[in-house]
């Protein structure tokens, strides 16, 4: 089975981890700096003991993904807000495009007919096992048009910051422009060193994709996306609800730690995938082999069938057909094996046709 993901783009991926700036590296001087205003900071204090949430914005933090990034994992944090939540409001026409002998401009009809939402997102990590903080402060501003606007609507939102391996809790605060109004949330995370994997191999949580693409460069600075992450040079759209249609393919992203590679600096990873419905093989794909540990591979949803037909003289046939799978819920079974090293992993993620 023909391997999706174009090896330029892997390869890419990885010249750019090695390139592109430590972004925590870059700012560890400035650890000791206040990023967070007074009055936001005393909300999130107040609330860290009992990680009571205060919702005068309401969010959620739904999921944490990590990936490699130089000596530091890159976290990507998933949140949701309700659009309402957000305070979207029209966009004010620009100086000067007022009405003029009883018409709107053309400046004044386009604001119109968009929505804007600007507000404020401040995130402080603190390591729980050592001495490490770090603030950040993260601009919000979206703008969506009017017609399509959906007040009740939960939209998914990503950020995401490097940060050295360890235990966290990140305090996240999302205020109003005028931060009158003020949000709270308290997540913890971990995530593990890659120096632990000397005896077995483990991955990065591993998900789903909707669609990944390239882009120019990676972003220096942290940024608020909604619906996409980005990573290094990759734009990635995942698929969180792990649901999928007729048609669709399994399109999985991870890392995998504790690979060896040989004098070249390339492994050899044996993969094999396999789709359960409880016990029973519904598709067994064939092996796939990697030079790299980042794997990003699309898996056709199709299994093969042996259809039987008779002929006019009473004969016989068969013949291979592929189907999609029936809707209901089903298993990937992952294998890895790590052909230098013998070390062998095995990972189940489940999911559901609809």
């Amino acid at each position: 089975m023909k391997n999706y993901i174009i090896p330029v783009l892997i390869l890419g991926l990885i010249s750019s981890l090695a390139l592109s700036p430590n972004l925590y590296a870059q700012e560890k001087e400035q650890q000791a700096k206040t990023i967070i205003p007074k009055e936001v900071k005393t909300v999130l204090q107040e609330g860290q003991q009992t990680r009571e949430a205060r919702l005068d914005i309401p969010f959620t933090i739904s999921k944490h993904l990590y990936l490699p990034a130089q000596q530091n994992l890159h976290n990507i944090f998933i949140f949701n807000i309700k659009n309402a939540d957000l305070g979207y409001t029209a966009i004010a026409p620009a100086e000067g495009a007022a009405e003029k002998e009883g018409e709107e401009t053309a400046a004044f009809q386009a604001a119109s007919e968009k929505l804007q939402a600007k507000a404020h997102m401040f995130l402080q990590f603190e390591n729980l096992d050592i001495d490490f903080s770090k603030e950040v402060y993260v601009p919000i501003n979206f703008q969506v048009d009017s017609a399509s606007y959906d007040p009740e609507k939960e939209e998914t939102y990503t950020t995401g910051y490097p940060l050295p391996q360890g235990k966290y809790l990140l305090s996240m605060a999302i205020t109003s422009e005028d931060m009158q109004k003020i949000g709270t949330q308290y997540f913890e995370f971990s995530t593990p060193d890659s120096a632990s994997f000397a005896e077995e191999m483990g991955t990065t949580p591993i998900f789903f994709a909707k669609n990944i693409k390239r882009i120019a460069a990676p972003e220096t600075t942290t940024e608020v996306h909604k619906d996409f992450f980005t990573y290094s040079v990759l734009q990635v759209l995942p698929n969180l609800e792990k649901v999928f249609k007729a048609g669709d393919n399994l399109d999985i992203f991870f890392f995998i730690f504790g690979t060896q590679f040989n004098e070249s600096n390339q492994a050899d990873l044996l993969i094999n995938y396999e789709v359960l419905r409880e016990e029973d093989t519904q598709i067994k794909y064939a092996d796939q082999k990697y030079n790299s540990p980042f794997i990003s591979q699309p898996l056709p949803i199709k299994k093969t069938v042996v259809v039987t037909t008779t002929t006019e003289e009473g004969k016989k046939e068969e013949k291979k057909d592929t189907k999609d799978l029936e809707p209901g819920s089903y298993t990937l079974k992952i294998t890895i094996k790590d052909n230098l090293s013998g070390k062998t992993l095995e990972i189940n993620i489940d999911f559901e046709m609809k």
